[in-house]
């Protein structure tokens, strides 16, 4: 794989943090995305919101094309708001839910449930609440009794002072229970690390991962 990439282990597996806000588990040949919330454009303009540039569900995918191809996964987790409500699977227009059609030719995909989706029930692949796989557990919502657990959901970002100026990057948040990772879609926003409840739900020691041109490892902003 040629990107810098950010290698740790959860739970005795081994991952890497991708510098695109995907998470990388070669021994199983899984990729992972979170909050992909295809269709955000869509639904803004349909609810009479804020105009974003159309081009948002295009760009995520062709960033998760990237990834498909750099891992050659074979099996595809997605972790929960997939789409940005459930009228945008259905306005998705053809040749992207083509597009993704071609991405799920040949490998395993799994849509786990998330807040704004019950999972996309027109597309292929397994719909679930969340998956074990053994020593770690996906879901879209962090189980604050759980350890070796990755979800999602609160699309954290790190606030960081660079010569003077704030400036905010996705980001996965990482620690010996769990990982919470980035949101992967276009325009989607995201909560500052340094804000509960991620300020409450991670340990002291916890790591964030910048993403960008490379994945670079931080302390947790506080």
């Amino acid at each position: 794989m040629r990107m810098t990439t950010y290698p740790f282990s959860l739970s005795g597996a081994r991952l890497k943090a991708l510098p695109s806000g995907g998470l990388w588990w070669p021994d199983r040949r899984i990729l992972v995305v979170s909050d992909l919330h295809l269709g955000k454009a869509e639904r803004h303009a349909r609810r009479g919101g804020p105009m974003l540039p159309p081009y948002e569900t295009r760009d995520t995918l062709f960033r998760l094309e990237a990834d498909i191809t750099r891992t050659n996964a074979q099996t595809m987790i997605c972790l929960g708001d997939s789409f940005d409500d459930n009228m945008s699977e259905q306005n998705l227009p053809d040749d992207e839910k083509l597009w993704i059609a071609r991405l799920q030719a040949g490998r395993k995909w799994i849509w786990i449930t998330g807040n704004h989706d019950p999972g996309p029930l027109e597309l292929g692949g397994s719909h679930l609440s969340e998956l074990p796989i053994p020593p770690l557990v996906f879901r879209h919502e962090t189980n604050t009794h759980s350890s070796g657990e990755i979800s999602g959901h609160f699309h954290p970002k790190a606030q960081l002072s660079v010569q003077g100026r704030g400036v905010s990057r996705p980001c996965f948040l990482i620690d010996m229970n769990r990982v919470i990772m980035p949101a992967y879609g276009t325009f989607t926003g995201g909560l500052g690390s340094h804000l509960p409840p991620l300020s409450t739900l991670m340990r002291p020691d916890a790591l964030a991962i910048l993403t960008g041109k490379s994945a670079r490892p931080i302390p947790m902003p506080r």
